[in-house]
């Protein structure tokens, strides 16, 4: 083996081993790398209807649609809908969008999903790091708790596994919503149409 090789893989085993090292400094004891989200709260968990809406937490469409069309919805017919967040952070244009979509699992897990969503959207330019600790602290979330679990990592797979779903089902962009599997135009009045024709048996679940 010549010296550039065998530097190289010196190099390469150093690396391995640092990783390996920095890897297991993470103590993520009382954490969980599952979803706690849950379907919002104003919903029904048992309605027959599902929408779910695939969005991006730094995404300003999302943020209108969550204020213009998801609340209101929620509010006005949530008793007859079952309505899921997915996941599906947008990195290359928005590279803070995967850290507040951990940073709002680790909310769900001390169940405050959608009071962080809220803040999120309530506050989306100032969207950071820092912002997001500062809103867990508005939420009076265990800070320790939900630093360690954004800085573990552990719910990345979770986010990233919307996402897959997302790509699978065919999400252009966000937000995109779909009415039991059917995917609609994302504006409150094709969303409207949807629902009703969901309830009323003509489009039923897949």
């Amino acid at each position: 083996m010549n010296q550039p090789t065998t530097l190289l893989s010196g190099i390469f085993v150093a690396s391995i081993v640092a990783l390996t090292m920095l890897s297991g400094c993470t103590d993520t004891s009382g954490l969980s790398a599952e979803s706690s989200r849950g379907p919002h709260p104003d919903s029904n968990p048992s309605a027959t209807v599902t929408v779910v809406e695939f969005a991006d937490l730094q995404c300003p469409a999302c943020r209108a649609a969550h204020f213009q069309i998801v609340k209101p919805l929620n509010e006005q017919i949530g008793d007859m809908i079952r309505y899921e967040f997915k996941h599906f952070p947008l990195q290359t244009i928005h590279p803070n969008a995967l850290m507040a979509a951990q940073a709002s699992e680790c909310a769900a897990d001390q169940g405050k999903f959608w009071d962080f969503v809220d803040l999120n959207y309530e506050n989306q330019p100032d969207l950071s790091r820092q912002a997001v600790e500062d809103w867990a602290k508005q939420l009076g979330l265990d800070i320790s708790l939900f630093n360690r679990c954004i800085e573990s990592d552990i719910k990345r797979d979770t986010v990233l596994a919307d996402f897959k779903e997302g790509r699978e089902l065919n999400v252009p962009g966000t937000p995109t919503f779909f009415v039991n599997g059917k995917k609609v135009e994302s504006d409150a009045q094709a969303l409207a149409v949807a629902i009703k024709e969901a309830l009323s048996g003509s489009l039923m679940p897949l």
